[in-house]
């Protein structure tokens, strides 16, 4: 019997058999092509079971998501756009198994809570950065899903001041100015000759300014949206994972600059914000205590 855990993140499809404690084994991913994605996704399940009795499924899933019908509408997967039934087409796979479906970033607040810097801590918010940004909010040690599922969104509340424009069709959003991709094409538009991330933060650590001022500008705006949430929900711890958490100083420095800045009033003022220590498999681990029994939880 096995219980399975996948990832539907904006660029890939990440899958893992969930251990008894909560562990991953054969973690593996594919790059989500641009046509026939649920083939290539049952294709990876159907590999990483290997042929075993699936028992359970857990999701997590880059937003929008409608939770309770199950379906998955993320604007990078392009036949998904409108919406695709992924919890039905999971369960044509795997008839005996369960799935249960929650957005990426409450399977980052869920891991957290589990196996990372939110243990016992009762109100927090967990955010992932990377190609997109995605959050998840623990209120009483619970992790609040919202009415639709997508509570905790980050990446789409609104910087006054900014117009880059956002995928949603708004302007001015966090994950439009702060994401990964953001940075590198805020920094090519200024003139940075650089091809990604990596490049971008080596660039901004060894002095480039186009590169510093990307950089800077993202840590400022996000900075300023963890203090917002933090004085909205009253938490004062935040967990921050994703690949552009790991950019070192470059980035941390403006972050941290902007939550001393803003997080002023009394009852913030021992706000943490600090990198997560779970990597790139928040997700999926998030996901896997989506999958598990309760008395394995």
């Amino acid at each position: 019997m096995t219980v399975m855990a996948l990832e539907i993140g904006p660029a890939r499809f990440a899958a893992a058999r969930v251990a008894p404690d909560g562990g991953l084994q054969d973690v593996q991913a594919v790059p989500i092509p641009s046509r026939a994605p649920w083939n290539a996704c049952r294709d990876l399940l159907t590999e990483v079971a290997a042929g075993s009795e699936v028992t359970g499924l857990g999701i997590g899933a880059t937003g929008p998501i409608d939770m309770a019908a199950g379906v998955a509408a993320p604007p990078d997967i392009p036949d998904w756009r409108i919406g695709f039934d992924v919890v039905e087409a999971a369960q044509k796979l795997f008839p005996s198994a369960p799935v249960g479906m929650a957005l990426d970033g409450v399977c980052v607040a869920l891991a957290e809570q589990a196996y990372g810097s939110l243990r016992g801590v009762p109100d927090a918010l967990a955010v992932a950065v990377s190609t997109r940004i995605c959050g998840g909010i623990v209120v009483g040690g619970f992790c609040a899903v919202g009415r639709t599922g997508n509570a905790g969104n980050i990446g789409h509340m609104v910087m006054p001041g900014y117009d880059d424009p956002c995928d949603c069709g708004g302007k001015g959003c966090v994950q439009a100015i702060a994401s990964g991709a953001a940075m590198v094409r805020w920094a090519r538009e200024q003139g940075w000759a650089g091809d990604d991330f990596a490049a971008l933060t080596d660039a901004a650590g060894s002095g480039d300014p186009i590169a510093d001022a990307a950089v800077r500008r993202a840590g400022t705006v996000l900075g300023q949206a963890l203090s917002s949430v933090a004085s909205l929900l009253d938490i004062d711890r935040v967990v921050v994972g994703g690949f552009v958490a790991q950019a070192g100083p470059v980035l941390w420095g403006p972050v941290r600059e902007a939550v001393a800045a803003h997080a002023r009033i009394g009852f913030l003022s021992g706000i943490r914000v600090e990198p997560s220590r779970l990597g790139d498999t928040a997700v999926l681990a998030g996901a896997g205590i989506l999958a598990s029994p309760p008395q394995q939880r």
